[in-house]
C-alpha cells in the first residue's frame, strides 16, 4: 500500500483515477491545485471545480485539500507563454504545467509531506521496462495524453500513478455513474485554463505591445499588414487577414522585423525539425522511432539523428516552441522543443 496523493481538478477523470487508487488500497488524499488567480471561464481552477472535487473525495472518504500555487504559476507557466508568443514562438502551457507545477512544485511538496506517489487522472500508462518505468500512451487513443507528459524525467516517472490509463473515456464515465459522482456527465475541460471565451487573441492584447508589421508573401512581396506577430503561428491558415483567392499557411514568422510569411501548404511541408531542450527518461534511442508533432496529432516515422528528427516523409513545419515526442511503439522515450 502506498500513500497516494491525487490530483483532483474536479473533472470525471481524476474523480475515477481517485476512487481507483482507493480501491487498490492505497492510503489516498485528493488535492486540487488552484492555479490561475485571474478572470476565466474556462478550465479547472474555478470555485465549482473546487466544490466537484471536495464533493468527490467526500463520497470517497477520502481528505481533500487545496493548494495554492497561483504566484509559481504565472512565473512558470504564464509568463513564459506570454513571452513565446511575443518572440514569435508557440508555446505548449500544458507540457509546462506538467513539467513545473504537477510533476514540480506539487510533487516536491508531495515527497515532503510523506506521500510515495502522486496520481492523475491522464489518459496514459505507467508501464514497466528493462530500464524502468516509463510513460505509455492510453488505451483510448482518441483520448491519450502521454504526448503532455512526455518531458518528465525517470525519477518523476517513477513517482507517478496514472490510474485510468488502461480505460477508455467511456469505461471512466460509466465507473463514475456507477459511484454517483456527479462529475460522470461533466463535459471534458478542452481550453487552456488561464484563456477565457475572448480567446487567445484577447488574452495576448492585454499582456503584448502591439507592433505592427508587414504580411508577405514565399518571395517577400507585401501582400498585407498585421498588428503583431503574437496573433500568429506556424501553420495557421485561419485569420491571417489577407484574401489571395486561395488557400495560404503562415509559414514563417520573425518577430523581431515584425513580418508574417504566407505561403501554399507545400511552402509549409520539412523533412525534419531541429530540437532543443531535448530530455530522455533513459538511454537516447537509436534507430528508427516515431515522432508526434502535435498533441493530438498522429505519430509519424522517423529517425533521431543528434538533436534532429528526420521524417520518412514530409510533414508540416513545427512550430518553435512545441514540444515534438519521440516513442518506441507506444512507449515515451524522450522529448524536445522544436527550435
Amino acid at each position: 500500500m502506498a500513500r497516494v496523493l491525487v490530483m483532483m481538478s474536479g473533472g470525471v477523470d481524476s474523480s475515477v483515477a481517485a476512487a481507483l487508487a482507493r480501491d487498490a488500497g492505497h492510503d489516498v488524499t485528493g488535492v486540487t491545485m488552484k492555479l490561475w488567480g485571474g478572470p476565466s471561464d474556462t478550465g479547472c481552477c474555478s470555485a465549482s471545480d473546487v466544490d466537484d472535487a471536495r464533493r468527490v473525495a467526500a463520497q470517497l472518504g477520502v481528505p481533500h485539500y487545496v493548494f495554492n500555487f497561483t504566484d509559481e504559476f504565472d512565473r512558470h507557466v504564464v509568463s513564459p507563454y506570454v513571452d513565446a508568443y511575443r518572440a514569435g514562438r508557440t508555446p505548449n502551457p500544458c507540457v509546462a504545467c506538467n513539467r513545473d507545477m504537477k510533476w514540480g512544485r506539487l510533487l516536491r511538496r508531495a515527497l515532503d509531506l510523506g506521500f510515495d506517489v502522486v496520481a492523475t487522472g491522464h489518459h496514459a500508462r505507467v508501464v514497466g521496462t528493462s530500464a524502468g518505468p516509463r510513460i505509455a500512451r492510453g488505451a483510448d487513443l482518441a483520448k491519450d495524453q502521454s504526448y503532455v507528459l512526455s518531458v518528465l524525467g525517470a525519477d518523476a516517472i517513477a513517482r507517478t500513478m496514472l490510474p485510468i490509463g488502461d480505460l477508455t473515456k467511456a469505461d471512466v464515465r460509466a465507473h463514475a455513474a456507477r459511484l454517483g459522482f456527479r462529475t460522470a456527465v461533466k463535459p471534458d475541460s478542452m481550453d487552456v485554463c488561464f484563456i477565457s471565451r475572448g480567446g487567445r487573441g484577447e488574452f495576448l492584447s492585454e499582456r503584448v505591445d502591439a507592433v505592427p508589421g508587414r504580411v508577405v508573401d514565399h518571395a517577400g512581396n507585401t501582400i498585407g499588414a498585421h498588428d503583431g506577430v503574437a496573433h500568429f503561428t506556424i501553420g495557421q491558415r485561419r485569420g491571417v487577414g489577407v484574401a489571395v483567392g486561395e488557400r495560404r499557411y503562415v509559414v514563417d514568422l520573425d518577430a523581431r522585423a515584425a513580418t508574417v510569411t504566407l505561403g501554399r501548404r507545400d511552402q509549409l511541408l520539412r523533412r525534419e525539425v531541429v530540437l532543443e531542450g531535448v530530455s530522455f527518461p533513459g538511454a537516447r534511442p537509436l534507430g528508427d522511432v516515431r515522432a508526434q508533432l502535435r498533441a493530438h496529432g498522429a505519430p509519424v516515422r522517423a529517425r533521431l539523428d543528434g538533436d534532429t528528427v528526420r521524417f520518412d516523409e514530409p510533414q508540416p513545419r513545427v512550430a518553435p516552441g512545441q514540444v515534438v515526442a519521440i516513442y518506441d511503439g507506444d512507449v515515451v522515450v524522450g522529448a524536445g522543443y522544436a527550435a
